[in-house]
């Protein structure tokens, strides 16, 4: 009868470090897969965003057909952030596309006739709105990772988390925090 209160204890503290095995990983899991598709969003934005500059170029190259250079670093952006793989890739092609973006917005604005075009309007409150989104998108990945990374760096997590499989992850940060401040704009 000795010996039972010590298996009792053993088998008892062997079945609550299972539990918290099992809830830690399950959660790890969720989070994971958040992450996952937090990403997934982001590159859906992206997606929308490089699908609306060849008709926003077409629009502006109907009237500064002579800006060959501007079109050009804008089509290099859309294809770098097309081919972007991760959030670090993904970041230094943000900051190009930002950058392509602006230079393309300023050659519209030396075209008063391209400022009244439906079309062109219509393409640029689309583009913003496209902006709106991958900012929304970047936020609630940033805060996935967040959710998980802090998760995994916990103590005891810490000690077994890697074991099983699960890494931090890539935060998305734009190295050039200014490009992203707010979408891209005309000024009439």
């Amino acid at each position: 009868m000795e010996w039972l209160i010590p298996v009792i204890i053993v088998v008892v503290l062997a079945a609550i470090v299972g539990i918290y095995l099992w809830a830690t990983y399950n959660s790890l899991v969720t989070l994971n897969v958040r992450v996952d598709e937090a990403w997934s969003d982001i590159t859906v934005q992206l997606k929308r965003r490089a699908d609306l500059i060849p008709n926003l170029i077409e629009a502006v190259k109907g009237y500064a057909s002579h800006e060959k250079a501007v079109f050009e670093n804008v089509t290099r952006a859309r294809a770098e952030t097309l081919q972007a793989q991760g959030p670090a890739d993904a970041s230094a092609a943000e900051n190009h596309m930002q950058q392509a973006l602006k230079s393309i917005f300023a050659v519209a604005e030396a075209y008063p006739q391209l400022q009244a075009s439906q079309n062109f309007l219509q393409l640029q409150s689309e583009l913003v709105d496209t902006e709106d989104k991958i900012q929304a998108s970047r936020r609630f990945y940033n805060g996935g990772v967040r959710e998980l990374n802090t998760k995994i760096k916990v103590f005891p997590n810490t000690l077994f988390v890697r074991g099983l499989g699960f890494h931090e992850r890539e935060f998305f940060e734009v190295t050039d925090n200014a490009a992203i401040a707010e979408p891209p704009r005309v000024q009439f």
